[in-house]
């Protein structure tokens, strides 16, 4: 007899304490145990919420910027970590299932930074660390490149839950990657971007997006986005003034859920910070897929073949000396005793 999940989800709008790590790791914990308490499974949180997105790529030259990206750098993570620790360990006393963005630093290079969403259970253990594919468009001034290490599903409590950054909710292979691994539970991260063309409705392409995966996959969407505090405007404003006006502008920034019809599932919430909650029952999720079911029969894998490159992609591979047999391992250094058999090591 299958039996699926139903449970409450949330989805956080709110700013960071902008490049103030501890502060911001102090504001994720309060919103875990928030939504917690109001009932909720999981709860995701915007795309680098710890602890801040890069405007100044969008208001500054690169020679102007080059000071911020240093302060990124220096209030950006490293994973695992004890920032990353003192979340998993609020989501472990609250029961709850968390999706984070956070900025991450490469434990080997203090100027390689990646947007990285954690997915962390309701027992404390980190699930995976998906450094975002391709970073959009003035972002490649601060983030590498992630890789598809991670870009997995993973067994929760809550049932199969993926997630992808802001921009790779557009790409259809990312998205079909999640979906072909049994992906029922959609975490989509973004930031508030008013600075983008004066055309673009931000707000509204977000929910498009996630419209989109959740009809075309048949799986409920939890969408959370940042918002752009007084804090981040008067940090850009102070050497750039006109930005005041820029940072501004109004249906910049959407959270909600929305179902396997793509329809919204209550009311989302439009630049203002809050918490939007919805009970999600994952057997909707099957009814619409007699229909349409683009991971089975809905498809033709005669013809089409899309294959995934998940090996984790590394600056360099050092092939050492094979130990002799009677040689006592014992000695060795940690680094020579174990290969990188995980994602964090990497």
């Amino acid at each position: 007899m299958l039996n699926l999940p139903q449970f409450k989800a949330a989805a956080v709008q709110a700013a960071p304490s902008f490049l103030d790590t501890d502060a911001t790791i102090d504001k994720v914990c309060r919103l875990i145990k928030e939504a917690a308490d109001n009932g909720a499974k999981l709860v995701a949180f915007p795309e680098v919420f710890v602890a801040g997105y890069p405007y100044w790529n969008w208001i500054m030259n690169p020679v102007e910027g080059s000071p911020w990206f240093e302060k990124l750098c220096r209030s950006a993570i490293e994973i695992p970590g004890p920032e990353i620790q003192t979340i998993a360990s609020a989501a472990k006393a609250n029961s709850i299932n968390v999706v984070v963005g956070v900025n991450e630093r490469s434990h080997t290079g203090v100027g390689t930074l990646y947007n990285t969403l954690v997915t962390i259970a309701d027992d404390g253990r980190i699930l995976g660390r998906h450094r975002k594919l391709v970073p959009t468009w003035a972002e490649k001034l601060t983030w590498a490149n992630g890789d598809a290490s991670a870009l997995r599903v993973h067994d929760t409590s809550v049932g199969p839950l993926g997630s992808l950054a802001c921009g790779e909710n557009t790409n259809t292979l990312a998205r079909f990657s999640l979906l072909a691994q049994g992906e029922l539970v959609h975490v989509a991260s973004y930031i508030a971007l008013p600075v983008a063309p004066e055309d673009y409705d931000m707000a509204d392409a977000i929910r498009v997006r996630a419209a989109a995966h959740s009809f075309e996959g048949k799986v409920f969407t939890v969408v959370s986005c940042s918002t752009i505090s007084p804090e981040i405007v008067e940090a850009m404003a102070a050497s750039h003034p006109q930005s005041r006006s820029v940072l501004a502008r109004k249906n910049s920034a959407f959270s909600g859920i929305l179902g396997p019809d793509g329809r919204l599932i209550g009311e989302p919430l439009i630049d203002t910070e809050g918490i939007v909650y919805a009970d999600i029952d994952l057997s909707r999720c099957i009814q619409p897929r007699q229909m349409h079911d683009i991971t089975g029969h809905y498809n033709r894998f005669d013809i089409f073949d899309l294959q995934v490159n998940r090996r984790p992609l590394t600056p360099t591979r050092f092939i050492d000396a094979a130990v002799p047999a009677e040689r006592d391992t014992a000695y060795q250094p940690a680094e020579a005793r174990s290969l990188e058999t995980t994602e964090f090591n990497q």
